[in-house]
């Protein structure tokens, strides 16, 4: 066992169900053990359940069975929304591939969100979004709503609310799939930042080039972990 463990699933299973009771299993029995400030890249094709399992880590959605320890904690049985939404606000921040900010909010008002509903003083948490856009080298478009920048610049706008709670796990579901190669490559000169800095990151990608930041590729088939220690072929 991984010594200072952040995350731990075991035999983790979810399935969705349809209106007549059929099942469609997605994650088929998950053993996974992650360590404080380790950056995991996860992998395989299309529809293996790499989306499904960052949404169980991100406490997104319940498990169907299994185990899941967040620090020692099996929040895995926990079933009180108001319970979970406190846990990712206060240990978590997600990364989409398509942004998602408020196009009628500036970027520092799209990064201030998270802060909000963590009652963080208004005073700190305007000082700390500004902070954070001047370490992604943007603290002069804090006042340019998302129409107004890149899609390079939007994603630094959507790291820093990530960052803005200064959160212990950063989730990312591939975070440079909207983006061209040259700011694909600054993003994850980013997360190599945040890694140096302890964070813990878990990625969903389905890019060898972006994969090779990690420490470690866990490579799923059919909602099971074939290899967690996956090796990439070739160079990159």
């Amino acid at each position: 066992m991984k010594k200072n463990l952040s995350i731990k699933l075991e035999q983790a299973r979810k399935s969705y169900y349809l209106s007549n009771g059929y099942e469609i299993p997605v994650l088929n029995g998950i053993d996974l053990e992650i360590a404080k400030g380790e950056f995991v890249a996860i992998m395989g094709e299309s529809g293996c359940g790499k989306t499904t399992l960052l949404n169980i880590i991100g406490c997104l959605h319940p498990l169907t069975s299994g185990n899941y320890y967040l620090e020692g904690e099996n929040i895995g049985i926990v079933r009180d929304d108001f319970t979970l939404a406190y846990i990712r606000n206060k240990k978590m921040g997600f990364i989409f591939q398509q942004f998602n900010l408020l196009s009628r909010l500036t970027a520092i008002k799209n990064i201030i969100l998270p802060s909000l509903y963590a009652g963080i003083d208004k005073h700190v948490r305007e000082e700390r979004a500004m902070f954070l856009l001047g370490s992604v080298g943007m603290k002069d478009r804090g006042n340019h709503k998302p129409t107004e920048l890149s899609g390079g610049q939007q994603q630094r706008v959507s790291i820093c609310r990530a960052l803005v709670n200064d959160p212990e796990i950063i989730l990312a579901d591939e975070p440079t799939g909207a983006l061209d190669s040259k700011s694909g490559l600054e993003i994850m000169k980013i997360f190599d930042d945040l890694k140096k800095r302890g964070k813990t990151i878990i990625m969903v990608t389905h890019t060898s080039a972006v994969a090779r930041y990690a420490d470690r590729i866990i490579y799923l088939k059919d909602g099971v972990v074939v290899d967690d220690n996956y090796k990439l072929k070739g160079h990159y």
